[in-house]
């Protein structure tokens, strides 16, 4: 196992799953006016350092491409023209070479388009999704060629886009407990605004991530459960899918108890024990959320069934 590479790709997951999600979640969640607040902006300064982050991410994940595609026996075995191949003459550089234009088009926008903050976040978003998208060309969903080759790689950015949309509301939702509440009751308005609204959005990224996740299966592995459990592909996929299921049941915990209970707490002015129990869950949801990605790094670079 390369654990250098499946740590490179855990990394690359959370930052660029954020740097898309953090936007999105603005644009989608905060009414215009809060679109240009200290709390917003603090949340687009996050996304644009995130987004640099990303480039030097991106940056190493080449050089172990080019290491492992090349077979050089270490990093100063790394020619300049293995490199520009690999750019070239491979999607998987094409992708990378997309990546990188919409990280810098991002960390720009994020820096100079500073009074235009709908069009900002909507540069961002954009930005972000195709950024979170290339990384289909590095796992499973660049397996295929023709029509299949075609829907794996739609599956698998509908599911890389979903996940980075759940894993961006997690970030925001546990940020804005760090960085905004307070007493203020116009703070606990705008969380219990916005947990509310989540709902309808929370049930199209579930949706997505159930269909896709099983569209990705059969393309992977097929119509059989064969070596599901004797295998450490299997294995990893099972321990994937108990922890979405906790994440689920934490989300429905959050949407259907600990949401109503913060809105009748604001209004009655006793808040702390809701916002306690809400902070607990939300941990524990994202701490799922980065447990499963780190799986998704780990099998991403397994084959099938492997043993």
């Amino acid at each position: 196992m390369d654990w250098m590479t499946v740590l490179v790709r855990f990394a690359l997951y959370v930052v660029l799953m954020l740097v898309f999600g953090l936007p999105l979640f603005q644009l989608h969640a905060l009414r215009k006016p809060e679109r240009s607040s200290v709390l917003a902006k603090k949340f687009s300064n996050l996304a644009v350092a995130l987004a640099v982050v990303g480039i030097i991410l991106s940056t190493i994940s080449m050089v172990l491409m080019v290491k492992a595609m090349s077979g050089a026996a270490d990093f100063s075995a790394i020619e300049a023209h293995m490199i520009e191949m690999m750019l070239t003459e491979t999607s998987f550089g094409i992708a990378w070479c997309l990546r990188i234009a919409m990280l810098v088009l991002f960390v720009a926008a994020g820096l100079f388009v500073s009074r235009a903050h709908t069009l900002r976040l909507c540069i961002l978003s954009l930005a972000g999704a195709v950024a979170l998208a290339t990384l289909s060309w590095g796992g499973h969903g660049a397996m295929d060629e023709g029509v299949r080759g075609e829907l794996h790689l739609a599956a698998d950015i509908i599911h890389l886009l979903a996940a980075g949309a759940w894993v961006g509301a997690l970030a925001v939702f546990v940020l804005m407990l760090v960085w905004r509440y307070g007493d203020g009751p116009a703070d606990i308005a705008l969380l219990s605004r916005t947990l509310n609204g989540f709902a309808l959005m929370g049930t199209v990224i579930v949706g997505s991530l159930l269909i896709t996740g099983a569209i990705n299966y059969w393309l992977i592995v097929g119509p059989t459960f064969a070596g599901l459990l004797s295998s450490q592909y299997g294995q990893l996929l099972i321990a994937k899918l108990f922890l979405f299921a906790l994440m689920l049941a934490l989300a429905a915990a959050n949407r259907y108890r600990l949401s109503p209970l913060l809105e009748r707490a604001h209004i009655s002015g006793e808040h702390r024990e809701a916002i306690t129990a809400l902070q607990k869950s939300l941990l524990f949801e994202t701490a799922c959320a980065f447990l499963i990605l780190v799986l998704v790094a780990w099998f991403g670079t397994l084959g099938p069934m492997t043993e």
